[in-house]
């Protein structure tokens, strides 16, 4: 059974940099089993409507900007999965939930960046997905649990955000060390994670230590992949932190591990 994964796509420099993260993030994809094709839903991609794509053959978007000039020269070239794309849509049908199929739409960075690192050779198909931040916790949940009979088939799903991504609290003179209203908020996380208290973690804006500045409102997009991945492991409710680390005094590069 392949498990589901919440990713941090951190910054974008992540795509061309060597360090702890990203060394983590390229062993990660060589111990996995080999996916037959990876479901990705990226906090870079928002729609009140759900997403499923319909692609043959993806372009990079680069949805980011003043970066090294490198960045804007990658080119992550990954083939779409029609049978998976088909499959997903008769799982959103069979458990009542709406969604729209997109046949143009590119990677943006919270896609290619993580899977360049995990497959560099872009040799994994891909069916990207889109969030919706508007939705409650429950509903997002909802809509990664109707998907988990993926993983009994090699499908690897993953959640691309990040559990602490306030761009403006962030320290761009990194000294390597780390908020402390961070961390509270994260411990809080991995807590209710761990016991899969899905009752506290739906109330986490509330609830969680420091809420309103590691998910402000202007930016939860980047949190709520965390409710796809864990929900696509409700047949298999375990959760495990397998990587933690910062930049930029509170920017998380968390990885979670469901199932």
């Amino acid at each position: 059974m392949m498990p589901s994964l919440f990713i941090a796509h951190g910054a974008p420099l992540l795509a061309i940099e060597n360090n702890e993260y990203t060394q983590f993030l390229q062993q990660l994809g060589q111990s996995l089993p080999r996916p037959k094709a990876v479901v990705l839903f990226s906090a870079h991609w928002e729609s009140n409507a759900q997403k499923v794509s319909e692609v043959d053959q993806y372009d990079t978007i680069y949805d980011f900007g003043g970066f090294d000039s490198e960045l804007y020269t990658i080119k992550y070239p990954a083939q779409g999965e029609l049978e998976v794309s088909k499959e997903i849509q008769e799982l959103f049908n069979k458990n009542g939930i709406p969604f729209e199929v997109d046949t143009k739409r590119g990677l943006d960075h919270g896609a290619w960046v993580v899977l360049r690192l995990l497959y560099p050779n872009a040799d994994v198909p891909v069916i990207a997905m889109s969030v919706n931040p508007n939705l409650t916790p429950a509903e997002q949940y909802k809509i990664g649990k109707s998907l988990a009979a993926l993983r009994a088939d090699d499908v690897l799903i993953i959640g691309s955000g990040g559990t602490v991504h306030n761009l403006r609290a962030v320290s761009w003179g990194d000294d390597g060390s780390v908020h402390q209203w961070a961390l509270e908020f994260d411990d809080w996380i991995a807590h209710h994670l761990h016991t899969w208290d899905t009752d506290s973690l739906f109330k986490y804006d509330t609830l969680a230590p420091n809420a309103e500045f590691a998910v402000p409102k202007f930016g939860n997009e980047h949190f709520v992949p965390l409710f796809y991945a864990m929900g696509a492991a409700d047949d298999n409710r375990k959760a495990a932190l397998i990587h933690r680390s910062y930049r930029y005094g509170n920017l998380s590069h968390s990885v979670w591990q469901f199932g």
